[in-house]
């Protein structure tokens, strides 16, 4: 139950998790009940998912069809700086230059990156699978 909340919640719900699990297991009670609530849960949370993933899907058709160069290109060259700031960090700590990078600064050029990336080549991957998939 607590899996499937903390997903809803994410990491800053902590509390709010175990409150709310807490409060389900109040009225559900038997292990078919909370069977049928985790499903229908994990039901809802993929629908949300997949409705969001639609909706920066066309977001960025909508940027292409109707941006400018800036608008075409900005995740791209988002792209391209975050690894090349990667790089420039790892050749940096190897001490080919003398230059302290705080542990701040690496961690959130590392969740930007992973983001970065996670959403643009996931979102590439949806749409080649839903082109794929209606035959296009």
């Amino acid at each position: 139950m607590s899996k499937i909340l903390a997903k809803l919640f994410g990491n800053a719900g902590g509390s709010v998790v175990e409150k709310i699990s807490g409060v389900v297991d109040k009225f559900v009670r038997t292990k078919d009940e909370k069977a049928a609530f985790e499903k229908e849960m994990t039901e809802i949370l993929i629908e949300a998912e997949a409705a969001m993933q639609k909706n920066v899907t066309e977001r960025w058709k909508a940027d292409l069809e109707h941006g400018n160069w800036l608008t075409r290109s900005v995740r791209p060259l988002v792209l391209v700086f975050l690894i090349v700031a990667t790089v420039l960090m790892v050749f940096i700590d190897s001490g080919s230059l003398q230059f302290e990078v705080e542990e701040k600064w690496t961690d959130l050029l590392q969740l930007v990156l992973m983001t970065t990336i996670g959403a643009y080549f996931g979102g590439r991957s949806v749409e080649k699978y839903n082109k794929f998939k209606n035959g296009q």
